[in-house]
């Protein structure tokens, strides 16, 4: 029963971060509007392109580089028998026909099951490999990769990621991010050169603290190795964005779907289910 609660507890906790999140900004933000020049931006293709196609999968992965994204966005975990393999979730449930924790099934079991389309239709796809990914890929635009670990959870998924980069030549078009700090700290520690972005979900103006699951301790300092900060696209204030773009540092904002009533503003990529609709957008700007 304690257990029950204290998961009901932690589920309460994040629904009203996330659904006050705006509210919170607003009261922490400079409250000088946005600049509204025209500004040249990447285009992330989130999850493939998951608005056009079964997020992740290969045939969303395809079409989102055939709309011209500069960048395709995946995620990663890993197998009991350590694959890797591209899956938002820590389970197969919502995304496939089948049922179980990724980190608990070997790959053959997970390819066992085909992918859905956002409406439960079976589709004739699996989950692919990374390996898969890269050689779809294959260096025709950038990929960013989201390392999913929490706690113990794929102990070692770092350096296998990096054997993989290797393995593909692919190390001048792949970019790793994660909210988590020891992932990036391990890569940064394993291979300095490999070009790491920070997931966060917002930050208060006058605390050096952000939140990105976790409440932690945010320096320049700390993040020195960070290139880019990716937020949640209700989250950046113009006074943060100059703050960040005068360390030399970029900024994406996720997940930004059509790009209706968009007010311009210089961060240096959107990432979005939709990079189709942003690509015809922005070429006609």
């Amino acid at each position: 029963m304690k257990k029950c609660i204290y998961v009901i507890s932690i589920i309460l906790f994040f629904l009203i971060i996330y659904t006050t999140m705006p509210y919170i900004v607003n009261f922490f933000a400079d409250k000088e509007n946005l600049p509204t020049e025209n500004h040249k931006m990447l285009i992330v293709g989130h999850r493939g392109g998951a608005g056009m196609a079964p997020e992740n999968s290969l045939q969303c992965i395809e079409k989102g580089i055939q709309t011209g994204a500069d960048m395709i966005e995946i995620d990663i975990h890993l197998t009991k028998d350590g694959e890797l393999v591209v899956c938002h979730d820590q389970t197969i449930d919502r995304t496939t026909t089948g049922t179980g924790k990724i980190a608990e099934m070997t790959l053959n079991e997970i390819r066992k099951f085909h992918i859905v389309d956002k409406n439960g239709k079976e589709t004739d796809e699996k989950i692919p490999t990374l390996d898969e990914v890269l050689k779809l890929i294959n260096g025709r635009c950038r990929l960013l990769i989201e390392i999913k670990r929490t706690n113990n959870l794929y102990q070692g998924i770092e350096q296998k990621l990096l054997e993989s980069i290797k393995a593909h030549h692919a190390s001048q078009w792949i970019i790793v991010q994660s909210f988590n700090d020891s992932v990036l700290e391990t890569l940064h520690a394993l291979d300095p050169t490999v070009r790491l972005e920070k997931l966060v979900i917002f930050k208060l103006q006058w605390i050096p603290v952000i939140f990105d699951g976790t409440f932690t301790y945010f320096s320049f300092k700390k993040y020195h190795y960070i290139s880019s900060f990716n937020f949640h696209y209700r989250a950046i204030t113009p006074a943060l964005l100059k703050k960040i773009h005068a360390q030399g540092k970029e900024v994406k904002i996720w997940t930004l779907e059509e790009p209706n009533n968009w007010k311009a503003c210089p961060v240096d990529g959107i990432i979005t289910d939709r990079p189709d609709l942003w690509t015809t957008f922005f070429q006609k700007q």
